[in-house]
């Protein structure tokens, strides 16, 4: 079983807005700590084979102006990168184009903190659905993370992409989407619009669309 609730609070979400060169975009940063060094935090998020065992299958160039892709989802440029302490990608999913801006940082205790930032212009999927659209997935992803930093290994059975589909998982999603819309609410947003586009999206990540 997995801790839902202590793994939802042990969560830090933040929506904001960035000014690109095409215009304001709005953003969604998530961020966690974990117990092990930035070096390993670093090649945890970094390398091929590390990122297939806990997120999705990736190949490509992990590095400066390299391609990469994540079977079934996202495929990106790395555009900016400073190793250990952070980098800088294209997220190109659904003919779109948003960035993703992953910053790693050393806490007390030989921990260290992963920030990750999702940057995507306003379009009618963000009116749609908000903050968790993105914001949801990543969370799994970083709970994913977080199970691979603690065994070194693939994840455990019943951990994987049909676990999100569980009643626990169901749980976790929507825990998630409710962090998400207070978030979205505390960034100055309308209460009603976030309520709404929050909805939405747990509805979608849970299957319960009618």
């Amino acid at each position: 079983m997995i801790d839902v609730t202590g793994e939802i609070n042990a969560v830090r979400r933040r929506v904001g807005e960035r000014v690109l060169e095409a215009g304001t975009a709005r953003t969604v940063t998530i961020s966690r700590s974990y117990d092990t060094g930035v070096e390993d935090l670093w090649e945890a998020v970094t390398t091929a084979d590390r990122i297939s065992r806990w997120f999705l299958p990736c190949s490509g160039e992990l590095r400066l102006g390299g391609r990469f892709a994540l079977e079934g989802n996202a495929s990106g440029t790395i555009e900016r990168c400073d190793p250990p302490k952070s980098f800088f990608a294209t997220w190109e999913f659904g003919g779109q184009v948003s960035w993703i801006d992953v910053r790693l940082t050393p806490e007390d205790g030989g921990r260290s903190r992963l920030e990750l930032e999702h940057i995507a212009h306003v379009d009618d999927h963000w009116e749609q659905f908000g903050p968790g659209a993105v914001g949801i997935g990543w969370e799994q992803g970083l709970l994913g993370l977080t199970m691979h930093l603690s065994s070194g290994g693939d994840l455990p059975e019943g951990t994987g992409p049909e676990w999100a589909m569980s009643d626990e998982g169901k749980e976790f999603t929507r825990l998630s989407g409710e962090g998400w819309f207070r978030a979205h609410v505390e960034s100055g947003d309308d209460e009603a619009t976030a309520r709404s586009a929050a909805d939405n999206t747990i509805a979608a990540y849970t299957g319960s669309v009618e």
